[in-house]
């Protein structure tokens, strides 16, 4: 079969793809992360349940000219290939080599570098703002793409309350794949679960293409297709008015949810959404892991992968670090189970962070004095100062890098009133792979 991605030099060149073309393409990306991903390490499963939506905005839009800002950016692996970094995959998150994460430096195509979560819908406004100050509105669309539960953080739902009553063309993409790390947490989260579940949604998404087929005078199955989905859109809102509410109040017209792995119905939904003016929000299910078997059975374990570990855990066989000595992670999730045993005021706090911070044994010893605050550092701190200032020990788990973006509830909440919060920072130091948005450097001098 001829591999259709090592013939492609731009985005541009998507275009003149069929669209059994496309979903070749969508198949040689998936095989290079497989490939790649195994000898290099990096972000495996989000960057796998991505692919066919970032080969469709693409395939859709001009970018750069059209702006998409990407959330967190471990998810962007096909957008690297798609944009002229195809022969230099290989170097990813190595010395000299392709950022694991998206860097303006790195290329025209990353308008926006991202590490942390939650930043992509705020710059994103920023974007579209700059470009009907400069009048280019008519020739330059803006969207913001944010999935693994980001949608969780503070700053997400304040770009969202900022954007959407605006009237600005404006376009966010919710990437939903019911996870972060570990599982999403919340209300935002439970209610997201409550669409993708809705009986009557899925009724209508399953007879919506009938419908359309006998309205007379549609020529030919791509305006099928493009009709489908706006009908959708709408039989769904007769039927259910329940279903995107929260966003519709907010401001944007809600597409969804619909599968995101479905690349017809995606690159037509966007190619209709290119003409809807004001705030929109296409709300896209999608599977972690999409296209390996044992990542989507256990995304939480493929969300990254390292190359030592990387056939074992394709086996199955895969226990754990293979280090011989303790580390700083493993010794706090002991000891913190240890102390707990004697003293209940002890509890545990972090920020979808579970695994990484040790809390999951902590979680399974004292379900009941475990707390997972979602992708939102800064109410973990504050709720922390709360429990504190009525008695509790509140040992909150966050790592270095992430903290900084509590340093104002430290100050004003915790070491104002002098309150006996516990701050125990993982993965601190530099961290080698990850680069600059994950070395946990300032956290002496912020604390």
């Amino acid at each position: 079969m001829d591999h259709l991605l090592s013939r492609l030099k731009s985005p541009a060149d998507l275009k003149n793809l069929t669209r059994d073309e496309l979903k070749q393409v969508a198949r040689e990306l998936r095989q290079a992360i497989i490939d790649n991903l195994s000898q290099t390490g990096g972000h495996f499963a989000s960057d796998l349940g991505a692919t066919d939506l970032i080969l469709a905005l693409h395939t859709v839009y001009n970018i750069p000219t059209d702006k998409v800002i990407w959330d967190t950016g471990h998810q962007c692996y096909a957008h690297k290939m798609l944009t002229g970094r195809l022969d230099r995959f290989n170097t990813l998150r190595q010395y000299g080599g392709l950022s694991g994460f998206l860097r303006r430096e790195e290329s025209e195509y990353d308008l926006f570098g991202a590490g942390h979560a939650g930043t992509s819908i705020s710059a994103a406004y920023g974007f579209a703002v700059a470009r009907d100050l400069a009048g280019r509105t008519k020739d330059e669309h803006v969207l913001a793409v944010i999935g693994d539960a980001s949608l969780t953080a503070g700053l997400a739902l304040e770009g969202l309350h900022n954007a959407g009553h605006s009237g600005r063309n404006f376009v966010v993409v919710l990437n939903d794949n019911e996870m972060s790390i570990a599982e999403s947490v919340g209300a935002l989260a439970t209610y997201l679960a409550k669409l993708r579940a809705m009986p009557l949604y899925q009724n209508v998404e399953a007879s919506a293409r009938s419908v359309v087929k006998r309205i007379p005078g549609l020529p030919g199955q791509a305006i099928e297709r493009a009709a489908g989905s706006l009908l959708r859109h709408n039989l769904t809102h007769m039927v259910s008015p329940e279903s995107g509410v929260i966003f519709e109040e907010l401001g944007f017209q809600y597409f969804g949810p619909v599968d995101g792995h479905d690349l017809d119905l995606v690159i037509d939904l966007f190619t209709q959404i290119k003409q809807i003016q004001g705030p929109v929000l296409i709300h896209l299910r999608t599977v972690k892991g999409k296209g390996f078997d044992q990542a989507e059975a256990d995304a939480r374990k493929w969300h990254a992968v390292t190359p030592p570990m990387f056939a074992d855990m394709a086996q199955g066989t895969a226990s754990g670090s293979k280090s011989s000595g303790q580390t700083y992670t493993n010794v706090f999730s002991k000891s913190m189970i240890d102390l707990a045993k004697n003293d209940p005021k002890i509890v545990g706090i972090t920020a979808a962070m579970p695994d990484g911070t040790g809390l999951t044994k902590f979680k399974e010893a004292y379900p009941e004095r475990y707390f997972d605050t979602a992708i939102a550092e800064q109410h973990a701190v504050c709720f922390a100062a709360g429990l504190a200032a009525e008695g509790f020990k509140p040992v909150t788990a966050i790592y270095s890098t992430f903290l900084q973006r509590s340093y104002d509830i430290i100050l004003h909440d915790v070491a104002i009133q002098n309150l006996p919060v516990i701050f125990c920072l993982d993965r601190a130091g530099l961290v080698g792979d990850d680069g600059p948005t994950h070395h946990g450097v300032f956290d002496i001098a912020y604390m």
